[in-house]
């Protein structure tokens, strides 16, 4: 990938600064791991969108339009893949390496914005296409922001952690990068609703949802493909959205609110017992997570702070979430081809979740050791249910 051109873009309107904001417990627990790095891939527009006598139209256009979208846009970064088609980036098999150079600020953790951009995005000219790579801290936002953070009624702010807490860069120094590979699973509106079926019928309920069978069916055959210890027993680690259990937070909320919880099982009993089994499993536990709960959660966390860190071990991890409709984004040629991750954040036993491009579909970026990807593409009962 050839740099282009690196520029810095302010918002189109002076706004007042929205003031201190302190971080609380969901903000600073994220504070270890690194930037969140998604992307877009389009086709490339039309002739008179990308050049004219001032230069790249399309540069231009994009610009533009996110300076009237933020308060402050902090990096712009243009690059150029010569020779890299649309089919080099979705044909393979596994996602392709020079993927993870569409983004910008690779290798941050998110406790050093306070030094360097906490929005990045990288616009990379294909031969046929553009990739649109966004790399920020942890944040999120969907609607007209508000900044106010939520502390429950008598905590102390701004909270306070221990130094001996705080050693960031050792803590993630022994973490080691593994040569992991990644695949795109797809699976339609259709087979999804299929296997919903199947694991409600085990378990008389029609309780289990569509995303619980689906991260449930990847769980068993990534178990049952790593050849487990049967006694072993495998975490399926996933977040509750404090949002719909919190009336105190608003929908435009902008920062983390969430909290990490985990399904617990053997390996012999997640394999064995039918996917009806782990699913509802999975569901009880999202039913028991409560505002109560969290509550509780976020006042103990200042006597003893713990972060969020990677780690490679008997864990499937699930990050983001198919209710963000990735596909909706259309800068003025269309929408995405497809989506896809940078580098940071990968380790074994990452599932990263999209939407599909078709409605009620659903993408699965898998994250795993390159033997036991191989494996699970000879597993018949699992690939059944993926669309190739």
């Amino acid at each position: 990938v050839r740099l282009i051109s690196t520029s810095t873009v302010h918002a189109a309107n002076d706004r007042a600064s929205s003031g201190r904001i302190d971080l609380n417990t969901w903000d600073i627990r994220n504070l270890q791991i690194g930037y969140i790095q998604k992307g877009l891939l389009f086709p490339k527009p039309k002739l008179p969108l990308q050049y004219n006598s001032s230069g790249n139209m399309l540069i231009h256009h994009l610009k533009t339009s996110l300076s009237h979208t933020l308060h402050c846009f902090p990096l712009l970064e243009g690059a150029a893949a010569d020779g890299v088609t649309i089919s080099d980036i979705i044909k393979p098999v596994y996602v392709p390496s020079i993927v993870h150079s569409f983004f910008s600020l690779n290798g941050l953790h998110n406790y050093k914005g306070i030094t360097h951009p906490l929005l990045g995005i990288q616009i990379t000219d294909l031969a046929d296409g553009i990739f649109i790579g966004i790399s920020k801290g942890s944040i999120y936002l969907s609607k007209p922001p508000v900044f106010q953070r939520w502390f429950p009624d008598g905590m102390d702010i701004p909270i306070r952690i221990p130094q001996s807490c705080v050693n960031v860069e050792q803590n993630n120094e022994d973490f080691i990068l593994p040569p992991v590979r990644e695949r795109i699973f797809h699976f339609s509106k259709e087979n999804i609703t299929k296997l919903k079926a199947k694991a409600n019928a085990e378990m008389g309920t029609e309780k289990i949802s569509s995303l619980q069978v689906l991260l449930s069916h990847i769980w068993r055959s990534a178990i049952h493909n790593r050849s487990f210890d049967p006694d072993q027993e495998t975490n399926y680690r996933f977040v509750a959205g404090a949002r719909q259990r919190f009336q105190e937070i608003p929908d435009n909320y902008f920062g983390n609110a969430i909290l990490g919880t985990f399904v617990t099982m053997k390996a012999k009993e997640l394999v064995e017992q039918g996917i009806g089994n782990s699913s509802w499993r999975m569901n009880r536990i999202i039913a028991a997570t409560t505002g109560d709960g969290f509550k509780k959660v976020f006042e103990c966390w200042p006597a003893s702070p713990s972060f969020v860190t990677l780690s490679n071990g008997d864990a499937l991890i699930t990050s983001t979430s198919p209710r963000f409709n990735m596909y909706g984004n259309d800068f003025g040629w269309g929408k995405p081809i497809a989506i896809r991750s940078g580098s940071s954040n990968k380790f074994d036993g990452m599932l990263t979740l999209y939407c599909g491009a078709e409605e009620g579909s659903i993408d699965i970026e898998a994250c795993f050791f390159p033997e036991t990807l191989e494996a699970m593409a000879n597993d018949q009962e699992f690939m059944h249910i993926v669309t190739v």
